[in-house]
């Protein structure tokens, strides 16, 4: 049986360059297992100039440094218009900049302050049941898959389906239209890689005009029949409160949300369900919310589902005492930082025990992830049930990775059940869809 997680097809020298470290973080073998290349550069310096206008940031103080530095801000509209002027009116790139992920204080807080109603402590809990009732039906679909004995997919069947429904009933997109966003989603994610080719690019353009196009239609519909979901939600504040959003606000941020919602979430599934399955225990490692809470916490760490962000430098300034002329753009290496030993002991093994702190996989300061939560609970609940219904699980044939930089996921992953696996619990789900009714 092919094991799961893939093996390092490269192996760093013991005096490589951080020239040739960062060369092959770029070839398919380097970013299979990028953290080797990690090290090297780690070792060299945690804050790394590579050309007068580039730096890497490998250590964990130092990329939380990073991240919460008033000089060091995203690559937003202005950074566009001042260095990338020939691309910054593309559809796919100007999404992004108008949105909260690119946006700067003082718009920043307004929209981000706006949209976290729907992110409320209160409102996940209020959510939790949905994910839980949506994951039990995603994982009967995936039984019925097994049940001949054959391979199935772990992302087709879960890991991408769950948080797409999740975001889709926050959002309030319709259960018919689900299915066509996730080939939009994953050609407009495309634009964040440094890997971006330019047939990539144009296909994230095309995918950003159809999200806006859909959001569009969708926002009309609200505004006629409003409903009990986040558009109508941010439509009713567009329309009445002081700090609204504009319309390009409102649609490039419901956008934004959808892309968000389910590719970095599909990604810590798929890489949690690929580490328990090659573990010891198998899936008796998650078998309660404890124990699926602390691994999802120890899979963000070990092997975060994003490993690259970027920030660039409006001014004159200084990171870790590295000077950084105005328009230095650092590459901030979350992976880098989540396996640093100066903040993690043993930093390279799987350790759910661990209590020495977060990672640094959804971000810090103003730009932090607010569905980190969310991911989070998904994550686990989706781990739980698997191993609540489905204990025989193991890893299948040959596992895929996604042939991205930035995002760290699977394109497929795998799964085989071994013979009389099924719990009692997980029969009659299954047996549950087959009545025609259902």
């Amino acid at each position: 049986m092919a094991a799961a997680m893939p093996t390092t097809l490269l192996t760093p020298e013991p005096a490589m360059s951080p020239a040739d470290a960062l060369a092959a973080l770029f070839t398919p073998e380097g970013r299979a297992d990028p953290y080797p290349f990690y090290r090297v550069l780690r070792a060299h310096a945690p804050v790394l100039p590579v050309t007068d206008d580039l730096v890497l940031v490998t250590g964990y103080a130092e990329l939380e440094q990073a991240l919460r530095h008033p000089d060091l801000e995203v690559h937003d509209a202005a950074y566009n218009a001042l260095h990338r002027p020939e691309i910054a009116h593309l559809p796919s790139i100007a999404l992004f900049a108008d949105s909260m992920l690119m946006g700067r204080s003082p718009d920043h807080e307004r929209v981000r302050r706006l949209v976290a109603h729907a992110f409320t402590p209160r409102r996940l809990t209020a959510l939790e049941a949905s994910i839980e009732r949506t994951a039990r039906r995603l994982v009967a679909r995936l039984a019925e898959a097994l049940g001949d004995g054959g391979d199935a997919d772990a992302m087709a069947h879960l890991a991408y389906p769950l948080p797409i429904h999740v975001i889709a009933d926050l959002i309030g997109v319709p259960e018919q239209d689900r299915e066509w966003f996730r080939p939009q989603v994953s050609a407009l994610g495309k634009v964040m890689d440094p890997l971006l080719t330019p047939n990539q690019l144009m296909a994230a353009d095309q995918a950003a005009e159809r999200l806006l196009d859909y959001f569009a239609e969708l926002v009309a519909d609200r505004r006629r029949s409003p409903g009990d979901d986040l558009t109508s939600m941010l439509l009713n504040v567009r329309d009445t409160d002081e700090q609204r959003l504009s319309e390009r606000e409102l649609l490039t941020n419901l956008a934004l949300l959808f892309v968000a919602g389910f590719e970095t979430t599909a990604g810590l599934l798929g890489n949690a369900l690929a580490r328990v399955l090659t573990g010891g225990e198998g899936m008796a490692a998650v078998r309660t919310a404890a124990q699926a809470e602390t691994f999802v916490e120890e899979v963000l760490r070990h092997d975060s589902p994003i490993q690259v962000t970027g920030r660039w430098a409006v001014c004159d300034t200084e990171l870790a005492g590295v000077r950084l002329a105005a328009g230095t753009n650092a590459m901030l290496l979350l992976g880098a930082g989540n396996r640093d030993p100066g903040r993690f002991p043993q930093p390279d093994r799987f350790l759910p025990s661990r209590v020495t702190g977060r990672s640094l996989s959804f971000g810090r300061g103003a730009h932090y992830c607010l569905g980190a939560p969310l991911a989070r609970r998904e994550a686990s609940v989706a781990l739980r049930v698997c191993s609540e219904l489905l204990p025989g699980l193991r890893a299948g044939g040959e596992a895929t990775r996604g042939d991205w930089l930035t995002l760290r996921s699977y394109a497929e992953l795998p799964l085989r059940l071994t013979t009389g696996s099924f719990t009692q619990a997980g029969r009659r789900l299954v047996e549950s869809r087959r009545r025609p009714e259902l």
